[in-house]
């Protein structure tokens, strides 16, 4: 493979790469650190692709399974049914507490969100993959990808309803015009 290819690739992907993994470490040296990694890892096996057209979805899967592999050797990655289950969907948040919310309260509460669900949740709503693409990535069934989204909207809705709850509405003096 080519520099110009490697660059170009570096240059197209980096990006996203360096947010999934953000989301995924919650620490932005780990993330530096993760997404360095799955690019030493193409430079080292990707010219194995066949269909290069499939290098995104091949640099998330292999990102995903560094961070899956580092945890596990850390020692800190729980089993999904080890989760504390959750009891019903909370309710749906009303229309004006969406409109108070902003990107970064979002990704604050997307960071409380475990990790098995909060990666589905950042590959369908942050970097636009599908269910099929997302089923790739993380090496599940399509299924799995399904309930894990659906489970992790329901933790993420929690997350915003405890960050909404807690959140100070102030309200500034209106003026008056003559």
């Amino acid at each position: 493979m080519s520099d110009d290819v490697f660059t170009g690739l570096v240059d197209a992907h980096y990006a996203s790469l360096y947010r999934f993994a953000l989301s995924l470490t919650r620490s932005g040296a780990d993330a530096a650190d993760l997404t360095q990694q799955t690019f030493f890892i193409w430079a080292t096996k990707g010219s194995s692709l066949r269909d290069t057209a499939k290098a995104r979805t091949w640099l998330f899967t292999t990102l995903y399974r560094e961070f899956i592999r580092t945890r596990r050797r850390d020692g800190r990655m729980s089993s999904i049914e080890d989760l504390p289950p959750g009891d019903q969907d909370p309710p749906d948040l009303r229309a004006e507490d969406v409109a108070r919310l902003d990107t970064q309260v979002v990704l604050e509460a997307l960071q409380e969100v475990d990790t098995a669900f909060r990666a589905p949740l950042s590959l369908f709503y942050l970097k636009d993959l599908s269910y099929l693409e997302i089923a790739e990535v993380l090496d599940v069934p399509i299924g799995t990808v399904m309930s894990r989204l659906s489970r992790g909207k329901a933790h993420l809705r929690a997350a915003l309803e405890r960050r909404l709850q807690g959140a100070r509405v102030i309200e500034f003096p209106r003026t008056q015009t003559r």
